[in-house]
């Protein structure tokens, strides 16, 4: 696997995740390579991926060679939208608030 960044806390955590849902399927040695190069980048995110973000709350982030177009609230899709801090509960993440429904969300930052 490939971290999202080189000091992502989560990533003993996605091991063993990982390995439980393979030992659950029936596969009996599970090893997990944690590889670096090339670094991960939110362009191999699926359009599927990005929807079950959406769906859970979080923006997600748009392609990395796309110009910057608003980002928009995963409640209520309006484009009007801003950042209350550049780091949100994670440092992958910013935190945002929606100017139309007034609701917080967690922007899933491009790399």
């Amino acid at each position: 696997i490939t971290p999202t960044y080189s000091g992502c806390p989560a990533m003993g955590v996605i091991v063993e995740d990982i390995k439980a849902a393979l030992g659950n399927a029936g596969v009996e040695r599970v090893e997990v390579e944690t590889v670096f190069t090339p670094a991960w980048t939110t362009d191999w995110m699926t359009d599927d991926a990005r929807g079950q973000m959406a769906n859970f709350g979080i923006a997600p982030p748009d392609a990395v060679t796309s110009t910057a177009p608003p980002i928009l609230c995963p409640h209520c899709a309006s484009e009007e939208t801003k950042t209350i801090s550049e780091f949100g509960s994670t440092a992958c993440k910013a935190l945002m608030v929606c100017s139309s429904c007034l609701e917080p969300f967690d922007y899933f930052k491009a790399n």
